[in-house]
């Protein structure tokens, strides 16, 4: 393709608009991708949408969360000519809407950030802030606002919330004791060095105490399309919250993956960066009963003497057979202690598991949990401790 008169100088400008509207929707775009975006856009032409939509897709995104944000802000950038600064100096038509455009709230929020106004290309990039002086009324909306209707500054605000968000489980008696001054059985070896130092003298009898130790964890979250919104804040609630209790963490769409790796990371960020590496399944579709497969054939060892408490977080809607799923769910109730489902459908009132997957589910589960906004999380441990004395 021959650039020439306007055009030539025009390009640059609107593909680097561009990427820094991704940026703003939350798209990792440093100015080394923007840069191959625009020399790919000068290879493959303009004359060809889908060309020029497909080059940028191949040099912009890199993670498969984000090729949704990716298409909508796509369309929406390049449709209207406010919004592209008449890209080419060639005015666009506007097709007219019978009904408003719905886009995802990262996308939205990243051009309400652009004005839909035509701004001059070297001006600086917006940069979104957090006030950290939140009036009472927004922090009360926040707590009570569900995560997949947040907007792109909002959701890194709650990412952060969560964090700081505890999940103090109750400690449950084991099966070894150590040295105390209450118990059922007395502590002889002890109780025979006290009486070497007072020249064969007991003057108390030493006993021995059940040890208290918290119940290991078993995390399996659903990383399909239906919780893509919900899958990175209760990873990053998860990986702060159970701190120093033993656990296992995997994430489930149509495969299994195994996160104990990322989760050996003290930095949360680390955690979620390596974890979107590990997982080639993301915003997909949910086979829990063949994911449930996998974790019995490869990792039964994480189910310890039926003393583990399951998490299980999904909104049920299983697209694997029933019955396949049905055989799991009997298997895993038989090795652990209990089964917790973490369902972000529960913010509906009225809801109920009708869906084959989530009907199964229900079945074998010792109870439904909601985690859809902050103050479901802050309420869960007393909810999860609720139950776990009742079992």
């Amino acid at each position: 393709m021959i650039l020439g008169d306007a055009r030539s100088g025009k390009l640059p400008d609107h593909i680097t608009a561009f990427g820094r509207a991704l940026r703003r929707a939350g798209v990792p775009v440093d100015s080394a991708r923007i840069a191959s975006a625009i020399t790919a856009a000068e290879i493959v032409g303009v004359e060809r949408k889908d060309d020029l939509r497909a080059a940028l897709e191949a040099v912009l995104v890199s993670r498969q969360q984000d090729i949704g944000v990716f298409s909508e802000m796509f369309e929406a950038f390049f449709r209207n000519p406010e919004l592209a600064q008449q890209l080419l100096s060639q005015m666009l038509p506007k097709a007219a809407k019978a009904h408003p455009v719905r886009r995802k709230a990262r996308v939205q929020e990243a051009l309400s950030v652009a004005g839909l106004k035509a701004r001059a290309p070297n001006q600086g990039e917006t940069e979104i802030k957090f006030d950290a002086a939140m009036t009472a009324s927004d922090q009360q909306r926040l707590r009570h606002a569900d995560f997949a209707e947040l907007s792109a500054s909002e959701f890194r605000l709650v990412e952060q919330l969560v964090r700081q968000i505890p999940l103090p489980l109750p400690p449950f008696r084991a099966r070894r004791e150590r040295a105390g001054t209450r118990g059922h059985r007395p502590n002889w070896p002890r109780a025979l060095q006290q009486a070497r130092r007072h020249d064969g003298e007991l003057l108390e009898l030493p006993r021995m105490t059940p040890r208290r130790q918290p119940l290991p964890l078993l995390i399996l979250v659903d990383i399909s399309g239906s919780m893509e919104r919900y899958a990175r804040l209760l990873l990053a609630f998860l990986h702060q919250a159970t701190r120093g209790t033993p656990r296992s963490a995997f994430a489930f769409g149509t495969d299994l993956t195994d996160l104990r790796p990322a989760f050996r990371h003290r930095d949360t960020d680390e955690m979620l960066a390596q974890a979107n590496a590990a997982i080639d399944d993301f915003a997909g579709g949910t086979r829990l009963g063949t994911s449930l497969s996998q974790l019995r054939e490869r990792h039964p060892r994480c189910l310890v003497g039926r003393r583990t408490v399951v998490l299980l977080i999904t909104d049920g809607l299983d697209t694997g057979a029933p019955e396949v799923l049905e055989q799991e769910l009997q298997w895993l109730g038989r090795h652990s202690r209990q089964l917790l489902w973490l369902n972000p459908l529960l913010r509906f009132d009225g809801y109920a598991p009708l869906a084959s997957g989530a009907s199964v589910l229900h079945r074998h589960a010792h109870g439904m949990l909601a985690v859809h906004n902050l103050s479901r999380l802050e309420d869960l441990a007393r909810s999860m401790a609720s139950l776990m004395q009742r079992g």
